[in-house]
């Protein structure tokens, strides 16, 4: 993955990222760079799902926005991971992205406080070493400036008088 996207600029497409991609794969890579790449990989999906679940548990009501932000970030950096800064979290209402902004960096105790009633999409995505990244000309792909690996989790909250529910997995 690393190789594969440090190769790649904002002007690329995603069928000339596809392409390169399959190259790479044609040179059979070393079972044990692959298996590095796996672990690492693996890891930091962990960590970036552990992240958003420990922004859900600051999602109470009386609570603020920054206690999310900081729960996030605090549990990534504490992983060596960076957060990136480009996206972030939404209110969701009668449209998909509206107020508040959910940042996925920032001051406990800062922002907007979260009231019962309402509903927002906490997402982090966390790259392992730049926070920087770009989106390539078809619009949608977004990639690592540096070519590091990235990950991004993302689920939709309910603010109650209790405990969050997480409307985009009912089993929880």
């Amino acid at each position: 993955m690393r190789v594969i996207s440090s190769q790649l600029g904002e002007d690329d497409s995603q069928e000339e990222a596809y392409e390169y991609m399959d190259r790479i794969y044609e040179m059979n890579l070393a079972p044990e760079i692959t298996e590095k790449l796996i672990r690492e990989a693996d890891r930091l999906l962990k960590v970036t799902e552990e992240a958003m679940f420990k922004g859900i548990e600051q999602a109470v009501a009386g609570n603020r926005i920054g206690d999310i932000s900081n729960a996030i970030q605090t549990h990534v950096e504490a992983n060596g991971y960076a957060v990136c800064r480009k996206y972030i979290g939404h209110g969701i209402g009668r449209e998909m992205h509206e107020d508040p902004e959910v940042p996925n960096f920032g001051r406990a105790g800062r922002g907007p406080r979260l009231c019962q009633g309402m509903t927002i999409a906490i997402e982090p995505m966390v790259n392992t070493n730049s926070p920087d990244n770009i989106t390539l000309k078809d619009g949608w792909t977004v990639v690592t400036t540096d070519g590091s690996l990235s990950a991004h989790f993302e689920n939709t909250v309910a603010i109650t008088d209790g405990a969050p529910i997480i409307l985009t997995q009912p089993e929880h």
